[in-house]
């Protein structure tokens, strides 16, 4: 366990990110850098890194400003550019730990449209990466009006909270959802009017500059997603200009696919496309 600092022009000078990381057995293949989800943390991955690493990579991941172990306010944010700054000071410490090892990057639901976001300006320092469940296109499409009040929210009520998220959607597996409510390290509380800003913000980025990625892809969502529309997997698989892009879309799972009764079937989806990437850029 370690932490990283955020540079002074994101939250302020100072902030500490929480950073887990999972080493496999003997020299790694390659290093995933992972991206949790939103009001959850790097710790609800366990079972994923121990999957990532039985194939032999080294996974590394922080909790976002705001999110489990690390500094902020939970439902907060100033700007988004804290999580993707955050992400930036995750890879210096990788290539300071692990040189010239390929670079894998792995983000889920808000983690999607954070690592989009990374990709669109540092693709050149990952060999591949996958999205699972990306928040790209808001399940239920704001009105102009929405949108409007919530500019004027973030404005001058920046904290107030304006929206909760469903946790059923969050699998089929009853004791999933469970252990989700149950994590004190989950947050549970509203979005808050500047989060929800940044968010809608964010997205609109995410398409616009979607083109701009070239690197082999991979795309993982579950048709009955509610929490992250699937449509916008299919948007980044239509937009970005990777030659070489995968969308799986899973009949009848919900938002967290690796947290799924399939969820072996799934990761065995994103390893063997992780080791056939791996094996070119070798």
């Amino acid at each position: 366990m370690s932490a990283v600092i955020l540079p002074a022009g994101s939250v302020g000078a100072g902030a500490k990110l929480h950073v887990t990381h999972w080493l496999p057995a003997g020299l790694p293949n390659a290093v995933v850098l992972l991206a949790h989800g939103y009001a959850e943390h790097a710790g609800r991955y366990g079972h994923v890194a121990q999957r990532l690493t039985d194939a032999g990579y080294a996974v590394y991941a922080i909790d976002h400003w705001g999110h489990g172990l690390s500094d902020g306010d939970g439902g907060f944010v100033p700007r988004f550019s804290a999580f993707t700054d955050g992400m930036a000071e995750l890879l210096t410490l990788v290539e300071v730990n692990h040189g010239s090892t390929p670079r894998l990057l792995l983000g889920h639901s808000m983690g999607g449209l954070i690592s989009t976001l990374f990709l669109i300006e540092r693709e050149q320092a990952f060999a591949a990466a996958a999205l699972s469940g990306p928040a790209i296109v808001p399940a239920t499409p704001p009105s102009r009006f929405t949108v409007w009040i919530s500019r004027f929210l973030s404005r001058f009520f920046p904290r107030l909270g304006v929206l909760s998220l469903d946790a059923n959607g969050v699998s089929r597996d009853p004791a999933v959802v469970a252990a989700y409510l149950a994590d004190p390290l989950v947050y549970t509380g509203k979005i808050g009017a500047r989060l929800g800003k940044e968010f809608m913000d964010a997205m609109a980025a995410a398409q616009a500059g979607a083109p701009r990625i070239t690197l082999p892809i991979l795309l993982q969502h579950g048709e009955l997603d509610s929490l992250a529309s699937a449509q916008g997997s299919q948007y980044l698989f239509d937009q970005v200009g990777s030659a070489d892009k995968t969308l799986k879309i899973y009949p009848a799972l919900f938002h967290e696919i690796y947290n799924e009764p399939e969820r072996d079937a799934v990761l065995d989806d994103l390893i063997g496309w992780f080791d056939a990437r791996v094996s070119k850029a070798e």
